[in-house]
């Protein structure tokens, strides 16, 4: 019998600007991970037993909506677990719900608590189908459905944070004013524009890529990494600052990290 499965979606081609993937995960034996900051929000099903976060002192709903948080977290469960996971692109989840991202900010919050009916109802038809499949159709048919509906200004707005995503990614020590420039704006208004799609403030935000960044590196290193090379490449000021900034996402250094598990990056490795 399998006991973990993970399937990977690859989303269609419009909606793949706002949304990476999705994936389905089914377990049938007692979970524990470990998790670290991702910088990307989620919408998830549980269609069986939800997970409850120790750090929290919460349970995620059936239907949960998983905000960009800055701290690693425990993810547990005592019997069978069936998810299927939006993930979408750090800035895009407002393109498909009606409430700015910072209100998910370190939280798990119900996704009935934002009494969006459209979501309810999808929520009741995914439960309600056991081909999951199936499921992911449905839900990709109904993001398109948000899509649809929303006015150019907000898909403007959208794209033009793009940009400054885009940036960050490529160099993640780019400070606030060289972000903002890139979108034609103050940088006032680029950290109030910022805030409401991304749901944290530039600069807690560019610590999650970095980190994120030095993960991508050791995964592809192969376990022999280089505390100061890696610092560089991923944007640190310089090593102490990496060991600093680790410690503070994940509880480990780079290279105590590496004695532990496996370094992945959800955020720069796309599975399918």
């Amino acid at each position: 019998m399998i006991q973990e499965e993970f399937k990977f979606f690859k989303p269609c081609k419009l909606l793949q600007p706002y949304v990476r993937y999705y994936w389905v995960f089914n377990s049938c034996q007692m979970m524990n991970t470990y998790t670290f900051p991702i910088g990307c929000p989620q919408i998830i099903f549980h269609k069986r037993t939800p997970l409850f976060i120790p750090e929290l002192n919460t349970t995620q709903n059936r239907l949960t909506i998983s905000g960009q948080v800055n701290f690693s977290s425990h993810l547990k469960a005592d019997d069978d677990v069936e998810m299927i996971v939006v993930v979408f692109y750090p800035h895009t989840m407002n393109m498909f719900l009606n409430t700015p991202a910072s209100i998910f900010y370190n939280k798990e919050v119900s996704g009935y608590d934002i009494e969006d009916k459209h979501l309810n109802e999808l929520a009741m038809r995914v439960f309600d189908c056991t081909d999951n499949n199936r499921c992911v159709t449905l839900i990709e048919e109904w993001l398109l459905s948000q899509l649809s509906t929303k006015p150019t200004d907000t898909a403007y707005r959208v794209n033009r944070m793009n940009a400054a995503i885009g940036k960050l990614f490529s160099a993640p020590h780019n400070v606030v004013t060289e972000l903002s420039a890139t979108c034609c704006l103050s940088k006032k208004q680029f950290e109030r524009e910022f805030y409401l799609h991304v749901g944290m403030n530039p600069k807690e935000y560019s610590r999650i890529v970095r980190f994120q960044k030095a993960l991508w590196l050791m995964q592809h290193q192969q376990g022999k990494t280089n505390e100061a090379d890696l610092a560089y490449t991923s944007g640190y000021a310089d090593q102490s600052h990496l060991i600093r900034e680790f410690k503070h996402l994940c509880g480990y250094t780079p290279l105590s990290l590496l004695e532990v598990s496996t370094p992945y990056s959800d955020l720069f490795t796309t599975p399918i």
